[in-house]
């Protein structure tokens, strides 16, 4: 089912499970290793990147950085606000590596993606070389196309990822499920 949204047609909403989320980060491991490109570190964007950069990070064994960011908010967490960024990466090395693989799980307008490039350039450029951006989804109205990506989504819908439920979840209602299985 579409809908029309600014004249272009959007696609239904795309319901991710735990098992497709996690075949999408492979998918996206293998690109990145079948591209022959070499990086010795990984930032991931938080919090949509974090599971993406863990996972990515035990693969090819090099250093995580976290950039924590927030860009959403509102009913759902659906709505998009201004973009902030923590003051600082927080990582375990010294310094950040020369040749750097930015992960987010998605470049939905792209423009979280394109200022964290930019971001990292102006905080950290003395030690990079070359940054490189990967995500599970590219939507078509993304003003960045990232280097690596699983799929593109031309029509633009909105992912419901499987850990999203724990954005509506309370603790008590979290108690009231665990006790009842």
């Amino acid at each position: 089912m579409q809908s029309f949204e600014q004249g272009r047609a959007v696609m239904s909403d795309v319901y991710v499970s735990w098992a497709d989320y996690h075949t999408k980060i492979e998918q996206l491991a293998v690109q990145i290793h079948r591209s022959e490109w070499t990086f010795n570190q990984i930032v991931c964007i938080a919090k949509g990147g974090l599971r993406i950069g863990d996972t990515l990070t035990r693969i090819y064994d090099v250093p995580l950085a976290i950039m924590a960011t927030s860009s959403y908010g509102g009913p759902n967490n659906q709505v998009r606000g201004s973009l902030t960024f923590s003051r600082d990466l927080a990582m375990t090395t010294a310094n950040i590596g020369s040749h750097v693989l930015l992960v987010d799980d998605l470049a939905d307008s792209g423009i979280t993606l394109q200022r964290s490039v930019d971001w990292l350039h102006s905080h950290y450029g003395f030690y990079i070389e070359e940054v490189r951006t990967a995500v599970l989804w590219y939507k078509g109205c993304s003003v960045i196309k990232p280097d690596y990506y699983v799929d593109f989504l031309p029509d633009n819908p909105w992912i419901h990822q499987p850990f999203e439920k724990y954005e509506k979840m309370k603790p008590d209602e979290l108690v009231s499920l665990v006790e009842t299985e």
